[in-house]
């Protein structure tokens, strides 16, 4: 299947100069929605998860589906303020400033075994903020899983350490 043809482009968003990779038509369509989540699992392989780890907020389309497919638990990494139970945060750097992510402190057990999953791999500064949570908690991170990885903005720099899989590259 050819997912590109699910994406949307939509320019000056969220501001000017901008080019917005826009899922929802891949979304609202049953049989691409399934299929991409059967790749996005199917680049795992066979390895052991015991916690799929997504990130606020479209990483939560994929993430529980990947959950699922895995056997494994889901949890969620939401912004500062938005998670009901104690947490632990991680400060990330933003083109524009900083931001704020937290995971509830009870969310990873010291060895589970971690896959990391987001629908846009840009920067990479989102990625390893939560690559940084899952750590300091005592997770082994799998691997780190996206539908679209933006290249031309190198966010695989700030990765090295960890095994990234995208569906679909521009």
């Amino acid at each position: 299947m050819d997912f590109k043809t699910y994406i949307r482009d939509i320019e000056d968003f969220p501001k000017r100069g901008i080019i917005f990779k826009d899922i929802t038509p891949l979304l609202k369509d049953a049989q691409a929605m399934k299929a991409a989540a059967t790749a996005l699992f199917e680049m795992v392989g066979n390895q052991k998860i015991d916690k799929v780890v997504g990130m606020e907020s479209r990483g939560f389309f994929f993430a529980p589906l990947l959950a699922d497919k895995l056997n494994a638990g889901f949890v969620p990494v939401r912004k500062k303020g938005k998670l009901p139970f104690e947490t632990l945060n991680e400060v990330y750097s933003l083109e524009y400033g900083e931001d704020v992510l937290e995971i509830h402190i009870d969310a990873i057990t010291k060895g589970d075994k971690v896959l990391i999953h987001d629908d846009v791999l840009a920067t990479g500064g989102t990625a390893e903020a939560v690559c940084k949570l899952v750590e300091r908690m005592g997770g082994e991170i799998i691997q780190c899983n996206f539908l679209i990885e933006l290249s031309f903005l190198n966010g695989k720099d700030k990765l090295k350490a960890y095994e990234i899989k995208s569906l679909l590259h521009y």
